[in-house]
């Protein structure tokens, strides 16, 4: 069995590879005032054209946040390089790194000549899953659900519109999925993704998928928006996810949510398995499992 982008990987005592579903002191803020702290009716658009569409706009937050996004893209940033990028006054462009660097969201670079990231910035991008304490409780909790499974379990985080796989252990299976620590897959297609992106409001799931259209992984992936949205309602009664080769044909998984101290912080426990071993007596039966396994995890 055999896949373009795989979602895991079937080993088989020959060797043989197919793919799984299932398997993160304050500055000024005033410095940064003057007349861009004036605020407009209906907003105003940056240069890639996703600037604020309606409402009330503080210009000066505004171009803050602009300047944030720019990190996204940029490992360090001068002056020079955001007032260019923004289209905006250097002297705008100080006020708003210096400020960012007060916060903690910004740091100035040792030779005095730009900014990178700050560590309040990388803790607010982080996925679930990532911090020291986190990955060592979960770490716990796959190794329960693995020896109550058997299959192979892995954890995943919602960064956008995808997943990321944060740890897992493998099944001792001759035929397996393997786990794929480190990778992402869309979420709709995934049990873990729609086990998290069922912990989203109406609102949240709109604005993360304003197209009707979604993209097709295999043929039992579901393509539609009405069709994710009926699924995530079905998902929110029953309390777990499931996957029937919707990211790899012949995959199977389900999917529980461990209790977080907040939205930000769910992660998804997971359970693969081949189709020959995952009927739906088999799936009830995992979900069963990974459940007991999920209460051992409580918010660090």
């Amino acid at each position: 069995m055999t896949e373009g982008r795989m979602y895991g990987k079937v080993a088989t005592a020959t060797g043989g590879a197919g793919g799984a579903d299932g398997a993160g002191s304050a500055g000024s803020a005033g410095s940064a005032g003057s007349a861009e702290d004036t605020a407009g009716a209906g907003g105003t658009e940056d240069s890639s054209g996703t600037g604020p569409a309606r409402g009330y706009t503080i210009e000066s937050l505004d171009t803050g946040l602009r300047l944030l996004r720019l990190f996204l893209t940029h490992d360090t940033l001068t002056v020079s390089e955001a007032a260019g990028l923004l289209s905006i006054g250097r002297s705008t462009a100080h006020r708003v790194l210096s400020t960012l660097e007060g916060r903690g969201f910004a740091v100035r670079e040792s030779s005095g000549r730009g900014y990178s990231a700050g560590p309040e910035l990388e803790r607010l991008g982080r996925p679930a899953g990532f911090g020291t304490a986190v990955r060592e409780q979960l770490g716990a909790v796959l190794d329960d659900a693995l020896r109550r499974t058997g299959e192979t379990v892995q954890s995943a985080a919602l960064i956008g519109d995808r997943i990321l796989v944060t740890d897992g252990r493998e099944s001792p299976h001759p035929v397996r999925v393997m786990p794929e620590r480190g990778r992402t897959h869309p979420a709709h297609a995934t049990a873990g993704g729609k086990m998290l992106l069922s912990g989203m409001t109406s609102e949240e799931l709109h604005a993360l998928y304003p197209q009707e259209e979604l993209p097709e992984v295999t043929p039992n992936t579901l393509t539609s928006r009405s069709a994710l949205f009926a699924e995530l309602d079905a998902i929110r009664s029953r309390g777990y996810a499931l996957s029937r080769g919707e990211s790899v044909p012949g995959l199977h998984a389900v999917a529980v949510a461990p209790a977080a101290s907040s939205r930000r912080d769910r992660l998804a426990l997971m359970a693969s398995v081949p189709a020959d071993r995952g009927d739906d007596a088999a799936l009830a039966r995992l979900v069963g499992e990974l459940r007991r396994s999920a209460a051992l995890f409580g918010p660090a």
